[in-house]
């Protein structure tokens, strides 16, 4: 029989997901060869058949918790797990599924589904860290790779990850890109969202859409009165707010305030 490893044991887990983060995972190519030389892979569904008992020196986690199982699984993950990173908008921060959370999840099953009654779901669509303790966290839809790559590679090394807490903006300004709102007139989630992208869309002449979530002290309200004057409609201002972090309590912020029928709210222009 061999010996059994010594090497770290990695794990990527899926819980209420479209999987993107995980295909992130595996777009790393070269670069996860190389990782995949320096750990064994216990358990990723999405790579390998391969099933390696616990403990898990670290646990990749993506999606949200959505299901009383997913609820339970979780925290047998966590028990299970040195180290806990949550990866992608769905697992940091609810995800799009947490649109759920402002709806009647009941008549949602009921339209779509011949028999509702089998469908086991939860009444939201909540983060992994309102379930168990998160070591680190990477946020996007989905993820980048860059950064995904440097988590591990610090990880295995016995150092700190350095995450970015700093805005969109400043990475505009790194890569020598114009600010699309002062040149352009286009609006743009960038002064209020987290760093992690690259800044790919403003290269691109469009705004920043969030997908990498609030920075560490967003400053919304300014934005949407911003926003409001660049003539973006309060419904627009909401839908933008309201796609990928929704869950987070920036992001609601911005989307309560462009709410019709709060003070302050109304169409642009």
């Amino acid at each position: 029989m061999p010996a059994e490893s010594s090497r770290p044991r990695l794990a990527v887990w899926k819980f209420a997901s479209c999987d993107g983060c995980q295909l992130t995972v595996l777009d790393c190519e070269d670069d996860l060869l190389a990782l995949a030389g320096e750990v064994d892979i216990a358990h990723f569904t999405e790579a390998t058949s391969t099933e390696l008992p616990g403990p898990f020196d670290v646990s990749l986690v993506e999606g949200s918790v959505s299901t009383p199982d997913d609820a339970v699984r979780i925290k047998q993950v966590r028990a299970n797990s040195r180290i806990l990173v949550t990866i992608g908008a769905c697992a940091t921060a609810g995800g799009v599924q947490a649109l759920r959370n402002f709806g009647d999840v009941a008549e949602f099953a009921a339209t779509v589904y011949a028999r509702p009654d089998y469908i086991s779901t939860l009444a939201t669509s909540t983060p992994i860290s309102s379930h168990v303790a998160v070591d680190f966290e990477l946020p996007g839809c989905p993820i980048d790779k860059r950064q995904l790559i440097g988590l591990l590679t610090a990880l295995l090394a016995g150092r700190e990850p350095r995450i970015p807490g700093h805005s969109v903006c400043e990475q505009c300004k790194l890569r020598g890109t114009a600010c699309v709102m002062v040149a352009r007139g286009t609006p743009c989630l960038g002064p209020v969202t987290q760093a992690g992208c690259g800044a790919i869309c403003p290269a691109f002449g469009r705004g920043c859409y969030g997908c990498f979530g609030p920075m560490a002290t967003p400053n919304v309200e300014s934005l949407v009165g911003w926003l409001r004057r660049l003539g973006m409609p309060d419904a627009d201002i909401q839908r933008v707010f309201r796609t990928f972090h929704v869950a987070t309590a920036g992001f609601r912020a911005a989307a309560e305030q462009a709410t019709p029928g709060t003070p302050g709210a109304g169409s642009a222009g």
